[in-house]
């Protein structure tokens, strides 16, 4: 895990305008094959714990989970993990507002859009729609933010939304709290309500 570590920092530090040496490098020592590009931290953090669930070690398959920090990211770490430069297979999840941006850049890339999977909102709002607003309320409440979500439930702003609205804001409310939860929400899904694009990447891997 420390070593796949050190290759994200090496592609996001070559993305960045740094030498592309150091993951050239560490690609090849890892025998790294495929990247799931993902948005940011939180998507990583549900990917990882939906690898756990299924007792699967991702560095060790040569499968490198790469958050990119934004999906206006996608188009440069798509060149350089494609074909034109480290060549690995390229997978991925976007938000469906995103998809055409995202086909575009792997296009670009020489990269196949099929493994691809699209999420209708955000991957927090299709684990939202898995799991329930009962359920997911009674995680928060076992995470120990009953007081904070009804604190947030009262505000103006939220009065007149739908509950799974209102809760997927209030995941984004506090730095931190979408990659908790990521986590926190996978690890209580029933396999058969496992989202479909969560599931489609798996299946591609």
């Amino acid at each position: 895990m420390t070593d796949m570590g050190a290759l994200r920092k090496a592609v996001t530090a070559w993305a960045a305008g740094g030498p592309g040496g150091p993951a050239h490098d560490l690609a090849d020592r890892l025998l790294v094959h495929t990247a799931v590009l993902l948005e940011g931290p939180s998507d990583a953090a549900a990917v990882e714990a939906m690898a756990a669930r299924h007792g699967r070690d991702l560095a060790a398959e040569g499968v490198c989970v790469l958050p990119m920090g934004g999906a206006m990211s996608v188009g440069r770490f798509a060149e350089l993990l494609g074909p034109s430069a480290l060549d690995l297979r390229l997978v991925g999840l976007c938000d469906e507002r995103e998809q055409d941006f995202y086909v575009r850049a792997l296009k670009r890339a020489d990269a196949s859009p099929q493994g691809l999977f699209v999420c209708a909102a955000d991957l927090e709002d299709e684990l939202i729609r898995a799991l329930g607003v009962s359920t997911v309320t009674e995680l928060v409440e076992a995470e120990g933010e009953s007081r904070r979500l009804q604190t947030f439930l009262r505000q103006p702003a939220q009065q007149g939304r739908a509950a799974h609205q209102q809760l997927r804001r209030f995941l984004g409310t506090k730095a931190g709290r979408k990659i908790r939860y990521g986590r926190v929400l996978v690890e209580a899904l029933e396999p058969a309500r496992t989202p479909a694009p969560l599931e489609g990447l798996f299946g591609a891997l």
